[in-house]
């Protein structure tokens, strides 16, 4: 199984970096992160060049996809090659957005009739998307997840980890990441944030 994590010129490194890291230490159950890049280099918010992994056609076969944020968000969501090139399929696959990656999902119409997580300079931009803004840091419905705040990239990978390797899987990578002594704390925190982001609504 694998995952596009897909990241824009001007990204934030702690919405791809954290995820892929922690989905690409399930690589023993088979699964894995690829950051899925439009051109072959980008520049992160803080200058950091990446050279992708993956071309964005790879979102197309991809099991999930998740969208990371960064400062030139907007530019992307007007950006209409960029927003063709990604082809999903929320039947299929599960698509997760972080931040101002909210945007995307909106532009893409996958947000319709479902509030959405994201972060505070971001939270005018997805309301004037006419999506509801929640005060959580993720939530998901069926497929389709946001999470809002830079470090909520964890319960983004969590979300993927527990859905298509199971949450037995997720418990020993959080559990490895987490600052040492508070490794049960970290594990329950994550685990609780996903499950009551899914149960929200229901």
């Amino acid at each position: 199984m694998q995952v596009a994590v897909v990241t824009f010129d001007g990204f934030n490194e702690l919405d791809s970096f954290i995820a892929s890291a922690l989905i690409n230490r399930c690589r023993g159950d088979g699964l894995e992160a690829f950051i899925t890049t439009p051109t072959p280099v980008i520049t992160s918010m803080n200058g950091v060049e990446v050279s992708g992994q993956r071309p964005m056609e790879f979102v197309a076969e991809a099991d999930a996809v998740l969208i990371g944020s960064g400062v030139k968000t907007r530019d992307v969501v007007a950006d209409d090659r960029l927003i063709s090139a990604l082809r999903l399929d929320p039947a299929r696959q599960l698509i997760g957005a972080q931040c101002s990656g909210a945007l995307v999902l909106a532009r893409l119409g996958l947000l319709d009739g479902m509030p959405a997580c994201t972060d505070v300079k971001s939270r005018p931009f997805v309301e004037a998307c006419d999506i509801t803004v929640l005060d959580t840091p993720f939530h998901a419905e069926g497929n389709i997840a946001t999470a809002g705040g830079c470090l909520a990239s964890q319960y983004l990978a969590t979300w993927v980890m527990t859905r298509l390797v199971g949450e037995d899987s997720a418990r020993g990578v959080l559990d490895y990441v987490a600052p040492v002594g508070e490794n049960q704390e970290t594990v329950e925190r994550a685990l609780r944030a996903v499950r009551s982001g899914e149960a929200a609504l229901h």
